[in-house]
């Protein structure tokens, strides 16, 4: 089993992407988490005070409105008492008008006033997201490659997706939500206050009970949203594994497996999904119970004042709207927090993300020079994937400029470990690795790069043209740079014939041209880059035997005066190598050439004459 097998089985996905069963129920540090957040919005602290600064305005001007629509309430009915109880309408329909002017142009400031302050949520919220998608997008990059062996790609992506999404929307709606409702309560208390601290007391009486309830809903709430959360990135993984093996899971009839692991995923978001929101919708109906047993004793305290005339009907009917105003955000609030639930939730998932640690820092000033002979050196290398399990135990060799390697050796061996090594996509537990006598750490990776060229059994190439995936790497190239490269990775010919040639868009797979032409294009984007060094792995295997021979041509021809490693070659190569490292267990237990190591009679000899008991050619031999 490979390391990368290895790590994945430590995920959260077995290698089959099926999910594992736990899922942590602990709630992690909220508050926390909540200060970070805090950070991100840190340098808007002036907007935050400009959204503040209208939410009052807005509360303002909405909570007067009450006291003067109950002031125009009084005005009518004592002109109505006054009519039946004396000698004529006495009803000023002037001063009524006045103030229900008034009362229009106060609710209209309000509005704009609400209208500003969410526009500005909304940018700010624009703001905050694109920066943490940025940030994650910069991370993804200084991450290790073991990071990526441990998890899956949906998972990495939902964090950018959904978690981000979700914060979005808290700081464009809730947060928006929970100002205006703080607010709206401490501007209607002071309203309340006014017409009477006794109906004032016994709508109060209510809040204790309101807050606790709601308490013990946020309670247990946070560990739901961050189920969903956690499910919902595991859902998205499954999904995005399925898709892009779509293929292998049909050849195999694996679609009612595949069917039955998204079945089991997507039961677990739905129950962690149904109880978050449950949790959430619960909230509103409950503080309307609450809120209506206030009413009652407003009511009834309410007609013993009135009748005691220490305060008018119009106030009665004012302190009613008020306590409406006064409930109803509370059950806002109630709501707001409980969403923040989920916003924490993914919060921590993706500031886990950006505090996962990361490589090993370039050194600050590469040693990187023009021109590179291509001599490579291992000396005493150890490196596993993780401490209990090493792969590499000692291994050195050296290789002069020019040569070319050939590593051979059984499934597991550490081949392909060698040139991950090499490239620094992970670090050494211990040795070094010397390019032209410089220590790879001493370059920075960029640097290190650009001093390779690597050709894989699994190609990658992006959705765009056919001219601009070639050109990948190396940027500058003119398109004629390019027809020449494709020209000498033989596939010239057959790119006219594709529609728009050059120009044709490949899609997010690369699906819509064959395994082999891929592999031709990567080989072309290496002979376009011109490196000091290859690294050949496993290069011509999903190409048909007579392209093999052509580009066997072009690969001599760029091998020619390079360094060039091979890993995994077919005997063709292999026989002309300069060398050919034998490796077993990690180690190197043979070394010399073709020739050489058949005359040994050793390890190398059994595995090439194995072939010929298994009824394979030589020329055929895959190490």
């Amino acid at each position: 089993m490979s390391g990368q097998q290895e790590k994945k089985e430590d995920s959260g996905f077995d290698i089959s992407g099926g999910v594992n069963q736990g899922v942590a129920d602990k709630a992690k540090d909220a508050k926390k988490t909540l200060k970070k957040l805090a950070i991100y919005l840190s340098p808007h602290k002036w907007v935050l005070l400009a959204v503040l600064i209208f939410a009052l305005v807005s509360t303002a001007f909405a909570v007067i409105g009450p006291r003067i629509m109950g002031r125009v309430t009084t005005i009518l009915v004592d002109g109505i008492v006054a009519h039946w109880f004396g000698t004529g309408l006495l009803t000023d329909f002037r001063q009524m008008g006045t103030l229900t002017l008034v009362l229009i142009g106060l609710y209209t400031i309000s509005a704009l006033c609400d209208f500003v302050q969410e526009i500005i949520m909304a940018r700010l919220s624009v703001k905050v997201t694109y920066k943490l998608r940025a940030e994650i997008s910069e991370k993804m990059h200084r991450l290790p490659i073991n990071y990526y062996d441990t998890r899956t790609q949906g998972e990495t992506l939902s964090r950018m997706t959904n978690d981000v999404d979700m914060i979005s929307q808290t700081l464009s709606t809730n947060l928006t939500q929970l100002v205006r409702s703080g607010t709206t309560i401490i501007g209607t208390l002071i309203m309340m206050l006014t017409i009477s601290w006794l109906m004032t007391l016994s709508a109060l009486i209510v809040i204790p009970l309101s807050m606790w309830i709601m308490m013990k809903i946020l309670g247990k709430s946070h560990k739901y949203f961050s189920a969903q959360q956690e499910e919902l990135g595991k859902v998205s993984g499954i999904v995005e594994e399925t898709y892009s093996g779509h293929n292998i899971v049909r050849a195999y009839n694996g679609e009612m497996d595949a069917r039955q692991k998204f079945k089991q995923a997507n039961k677990k978001v739905h129950t962690a999904a149904w109880k978050a929101q449950f949790m959430s919708n619960i909230v509103e109906p409950i503080f309307s119970f609450v809120g209506n047993l206030g009413y009652v004793l407003v009511c009834v305290m309410g007609g013993v004042l009135v009748v005691r005339r220490v305060i008018t009907i119009g106030d009665v009917q004012a302190f009613i709207q008020y306590i409406q105003n006064f409930t109803y955000p509370l059950g806002e609030i109630g709501l707001a927090a409980n969403m923040l639930q989920g916003t924490i939730a993914a919060s921590e998932r993706v500031f886990e993300f950006l505090e996962e640690e990361e490589e090993t820092p370039d050194a600050k000033k590469s040693v990187s020079k023009e021109n590179y002979e291509g001599s490579v050196s291992f000396q005493n290398v150890r490196f596993g994937y993780s401490p209990e399990k090493i792969i590499l135990k000692d291994f050195s060799a050296q290789i002069a400029p020019g040569q070319t390697v050939a590593i051979v050796g059984p499934t597991g061996a550490g081949k392909t470990t060698v040139v991950k090594l090499l490239m620094r996509f992970y670090e050494l537990n211990s040795g070094k690795i010397l390019i032209d006598e410089i220590d790879a750490a001493d370059f920075t990776r960029g640097d290190l790069r650009d001093i390779f060229g690597m050709v894989l059994q699994d190609t990658w190439l992006y959705n765009a043209s056919i001219m601009e995936n070639i050109r990948y790497g190396s940027p500058n190239a003119s398109d004629e740079d390019v027809i020449a490269a494709a020209k000498a990775a033989h596939c010239h010919g057959f790119i006219k014939t594709l529609p728009g040639g050059y120009n044709m868009l490949l899609n997010e797979e690369a699906s819509n041209i064959s395994q082999g032409q891929k592999q031709l294009f990567t080989i072309a984007r290496v002979i376009l880059k011109n490196p000091a060094i290859l690294i050949l792995d496993e290069a011509t295997s999903s190409i048909d035997t007579r392209t093999e021979v052509l580009i066997q041509k072009a690969m001599k021809n760029i091998m020619q005066g390079r360094t060039s490693f091979v890993i995994a070659h077919r005997l063709s190569t292999i026989r002309d190598a300069d060398l050919i490292l034998v490796m077993k267990d990690g180690d190197i237990i043979e070394q010399g050439s073709h020739q050489q190591l058949l005359e040994v009679n050793g390890f190398y000899a059994d595995l090439y004459n194995s072939q010929f008991s298994e009824g394979v050619e030589p020329e055929e031999l895959d190490s």
